[in-house]
């Protein structure tokens, strides 16, 4: 991401298994030319990729369909100074397959605002990238305190 702002980089297989425990992540896409976030819930399947549910008639849904994407998620504690996050960059593309479509219907997630269409957005992983903190402690060994937080740290 970032070499050398003091966070601990995070290789790909770590990055997919903080991923899988991650309820909520954003998508970034491109809308009327300018950049546009959405929260969403997801989950991975079974090859890393990112699988989105939504209403058949989403406007993300369109946007997003044959365009590269940035998916991302994370965790923090603010209290321990402490967390991590995970981008996946990819194509993303509308399943149309019916047997794909039938089977992410059984393992896929669930809407949190179901319609009576849906559809399924999958997200290829194809650049994986992550960082973490960890207990307020940068990777150079300085304690994140208040004095450290006030100079930039």
């Amino acid at each position: 991401m970032y070499p050398n702002d003091g966070f601990r980089e995070l290789g790909r297989h770590e990055c997919m298994r903080l991923l899988a425990t991650a309820p909520v992540g954003r998508i970034v896409h491109t809308r009327q030319a300018l950049p546009a976030v959405v929260p969403v819930n997801f989950c991975l399947d079974d090859d890393g990729a990112v699988l989105l549910r939504t209403s058949a008639a989403s406007e993300m849904a369109r946007a997003v369909d044959g365009s590269v994407v940035a998916f991302e998620a994370d965790a923090v504690d603010a209290d321990k100074q402490s967390g991590w996050s995970v981008v996946v960059t990819g194509r993303a593309g509308v399943v149309t397959d019916p047997a794909e479509v039938e089977r992410l219907d059984r393992i896929g997630p669930r809407s949190w605002v179901p319609s009576p269409e849906e559809i399924f957005v999958r997200i290829e992983p194809e650049l994986v990238t992550g960082r973490e903190l960890v207990g307020g402690r940068t990777m150079y060994g300085v304690h994140l305190s208040a004095g450290g937080a006030a100079h930039g740290a």
